[in-house]
């Protein structure tokens, strides 16, 4: 699959509300204020317990009978509620690289440096995906840190919106360092951030870079 095809596969909701159509299934991270029900993924991830990024809710309404619901560890009792309409929960920590069914993922971690919401003890995760050879980064809630700046991807998905994550600045300060071919900027415009945060983020990005606004 080509960096274009895969980037039409790849649809962003609100915040970190992500779906993607990859050959191994339907992949949702973080499904967020899902309008009608689809009952169509084949596998679900999530990067963390915060309301707008696990919401049970929104879950039931993507998952199916055979749904792979992916978690934090620390998030395994959390997840139990939707034990009976799921078919497995997989449970993951950061720095881990796994295959679940066909698909492939590696887990990075994802916390604040400073800030106190997210922090590195709670183990929660940013998501690579490997589709047909292309490395897709989904960050989570996270700052610009040691363990992401060592991040390799072509796609790259990450939180501009501030407060709870990386701001535009620092968001572009990571891709520059990183290099991926392409970077979706997220989680702005709803509870954080605004739709000037995403161009001040194009605008300091190296121009080799390409960004896709799909916010």
């Amino acid at each position: 699959m080509e960096i274009q095809s895969m980037l039409e596969s790849i649809r962003v909701n609100t915040q970190s509300s992500i779906r993607i159509a990859a050959p191994a299934g339907v992949v949702y991270l973080d499904p967020l204020e899902i309008g009608e029900a689809t009952h169509d993924a084949d596998f679900v991830l999530i990067t963390h317990n915060h309301h707008d990024h696990f919401s049970p809710s929104d879950i039931r309404k993507v998952v199916g009978a055979d749904t792979v619901l992916v978690v934090p560890q620390k998030m395994e009792t959390q997840a139990q509620e939707l034990r009976d309409i799921v078919g497995s929960i997989v449970t993951v920590r950061p720095g881990e690289a796994l295959t679940v069914k066909d698909l492939a993922l590696e887990t990075v971690p994802a916390y604040n440096n400073i800030k106190p919401f997210h922090p590195q003890s709670a183990g929660w995760v940013g998501y690579i995906l490997i589709v047909d050879g292309i490395r897709i980064y989904a960050a989570g809630d996270t700052d610009a840190t040691k363990d992401n700046r060592r991040v390799r991807c072509d796609i790259a998905m990450v939180p501009i919106g501030g407060t709870y994550t990386m701001n535009a600045k620092t968001a572009a300060g990571l891709i520059n360092e990183i290099r991926p071919g392409v970077v979706i900027p997220i989680h702005y415009g709803s509870i954080v951030g605004s739709p000037a945060d995403a161009e001040t983020f194009a605008e300091l990005l190296d121009p080799e870079i390409r960004v896709e606004l799909k916010l």
